[in-house]
C-alpha cells in the first residue's frame, strides 16, 4: 500500500479545475480523482506510463495526473493535474 500525497500547486491546479467547469464535469473530475487515489495507493509504480525524471503519467478521463515516487519507496506524489480531451476523429 502506498501513500498519495499531493503538491499545494497540484491541489491548486485540480481546484481551478473542478470549480471551472460545469456539473456534468465536475462529476467527472471527482470520481477520476478517487480512482487515481485509489490506483496510486494500491500499485503507484506500475500505473500509467513513465516519464523522465522518474515521473509518471497517469489518465483516467478526464483527468492526466503526473506524479513520481519518492525515495522512501512508499509515497506517491502528485505534481501536476489537468484536464484531458479525446480527440475527435
Amino acid at each position: 500500500m502506498f501513500r498519495v500525497d499531493w503538491l499545494e500547486s497540484a491541489l491548486d491546479e485540480l481546484i481551478t479545475l473542478w470549480t471551472g467547469a460545469e456539473s456534468s464535469l465536475r462529476v467527472l473530475i471527482t470520481t477520476a480523482t478517487h480512482a487515481i487515489e485509489r490506483r496510486l495507493k494500491t500499485n503507484a509504480p506500475n500505473e500509467g506510463e513513465s516519464r523522465p525524471g522518474g515521473r509518471r503519467v497517469i489518465f483516467s478521463a478526464p483527468l492526466t495526473v503526473t506524479y513520481q515516487i519518492e525515495p522512501d519507496g512508499v509515497t506517491a506524489t502528485v505534481l501536476h493535474v489537468r484536464l484531458f480531451r479525446r480527440r475527435k476523429q
